[in-house]
């Protein structure tokens, strides 16, 4: 095992212990009540449900089944849920809260709203939302989606100059091994970008930054479309080929003749996007991004 492997490790173990403490896991109830954080997820599920299959609710919650049935057998002693015979199969049961289920889940789900919204409150508003944005992260990264999340291509707000330059230099260093240099020279052009005749797009998957792409003036009749980038968690939503789209209409109703860009071949994906755009390539050269050879190629296309 590396050593990198094993100061990762540590880190998650260490995040597992810290947020075990925040939510109050080694507590004996969850949120001030009796029950454990198990214990009220199964109450959440059946109250959300309306009425739940055992079986369901076992695979669901990935119980065993001996777990689940002490579970459901407190509840019923004390008087939150009723269990009955499936009416479709009489092999199966099915739970539904009583009244005082309904009344003992409302209690602990204010209380859940009440224990994340005294999280959030000390922490600064920019606080916030760094926080949200991790646990966004992390679910993103451990949680498959069961659907596509919700796109979008928006213009460029605050903090988002900084994201696009603070992203290119970590990805390309991590998937490329190319360097600080490279980073300096996203944040030139970043720092060089004119809303007078500049424009950029930022495209967002689930709620948060996936994406970016530049259009910007090189002389009177030519654009240039710089800075495409597409977060890997999500590459496949079609986004690249949207923002580059973006691009090209912009710069057709701006009235420019002829659009070029910058890329290396080692891009083989956005080379790909470029070429069903239409784009061709037009020259090449070798070139050094931190003692790593590449190949620098200019693509362009008229409009």
């Amino acid at each position: 095992m590396s050593s990198l492997t094993e100061a990762r490790i540590a880190e998650v173990r260490a995040f597992n212990r810290f947020y075990t403490k925040v939510i109050g896991l080694l507590q004996a109830g969850m949120h001030s009540s009796p029950y454990s954080l198990t214990e009220c997820r199964v109450l959440f599920e059946v109250a959300h449900a309306g009425q739940m299959e055992t079986g369901e609710l076992r695979g669901l919650l990935d119980l065993d089944a001996g777990y689940l049935s002490r579970i459901l057998a407190r509840f019923d002693g004390d008087g939150l849920i009723v269990r009955e015979r499936s009416a479709t199969d009489a092999r199966k049961h099915v739970v539904r809260l009583t009244p005082a289920g309904a009344e003992a889940f409302a209690t602990l789900d204010s209380g859940s709203d009440r224990d994340a919204e005294r999280l959030l409150a000390g922490l600064p508003e920019d606080g916030q939302e760094r926080l949200v944005a991790g646990m966004r992260t992390i679910r993103s990264l451990l949680d498959a989606p069961a659907e596509r999340p919700q796109t979008l291509i928006r213009p460029p707000r605050a903090g988002d100059l900084s994201w696009v330059v603070q992203r290119h230099g970590a990805l390309y260093a991590q998937e490329y091994g190319w360097g600080m240099d490279f980073e300096r020279t996203v944040a030139r052009i970043v720092a060089d970008f004119d809303q007078a005749h500049d424009t950029c797009w930022i495209a967002e998957a689930g709620g948060a930054r996936a994406g970016c792409v530049f259009c910007v003036r090189r002389d009177d009749t030519t654009a240039q479309l710089r800075l495409l980038l597409v977060e890997p968690s999500a590459r496949g939503l079609g986004l690249g080929g949207r923002l580059v789209e973006e691009c090209l209409r912009h710069a057709k109703a701006e009235g420019y003749k002829r659009i070029v860009l910058w890329t290396r071949d080692s891009l083989v994906s956005a080379r790909r996007i470029y070429q069903a755009a239409g784009f061709e390539l037009d020259s090449q050269e070798k070139g050094m991004e931190n003692g790593v050879e590449v190949n620098e190629q200019m693509w362009s296309r008229d409009l």
